[in-house]
């Protein structure tokens, strides 16, 4: 596979884990697709947004919504739960800041995916252990209508070289 391929679950199933090296600008990633239920929806909502848009449907109908609709931060803890497992930098996603809209609704019933591309590595000077990636992210629905847009800095570890022991 070139780095310039578009990297799906099945690629990174494998074990296979990336370092700054092993990225390209313009390196694309897929992930899995994740089914969203009324039930999810409420249950989170219930514990950390509750709101009347996304605990009741007949509450919902009221609303600029005109329905059920997910909270925001669910549809981006959904997004980065598909992001961790189709992106498998070795150290981990550690976030160093970014962008993040939600132009359409997340209802119960879709079927979300994301596909991810790095913009730009830019190496540390500082820090020669590491850079920093740009990777936007875009979480469609299964009408492909993006719900979820993500411009996000990581922090990405450059692959340790070990010297040579000398004899």
């Amino acid at each position: 596979m070139e780095k310039t391929d578009t990297v799906t679950p099945d690629a990174v199933s494998s074990g296979g884990k990336l370092f700054l090296e092993d990225l390209m600008e313009g390196q694309k990633f897929v992930s899995r697709a994740f089914d969203l239920s009324a039930e999810q929806i409420q249950k989170f909502a219930s514990e950390f947004d509750p709101q009347p848009f996304h605990l009741d449907d007949e509450a919902a109908k009221g609303t600029i919504f005109g329905g059920l609709a997910s909270s925001g931060w669910h549809v981006a803890a959904i997004t980065m739960r598909l992001i961790s497992e189709s992106v498998p930098f070795a150290n981990g996603i550690i976030g160093a800041g970014g962008e993040i809209s939600w132009p359409r609704p997340t209802r119960p019933g879709d079927r979300l995916t994301v596909e991810s591309e790095v913009t730009k590595i830019t190496p540390s000077r500082s820090r020669p252990d590491r850079g920093i990636v740009v990777l936007r992210s875009a979480t469609r629905n299964q009408h492909n209508e993006i719900v979820q847009s993500l411009l996000a800095n990581l922090v990405v570890l450059r692959r340790q070289i070990v010297p040579a022991l000398a004899t």
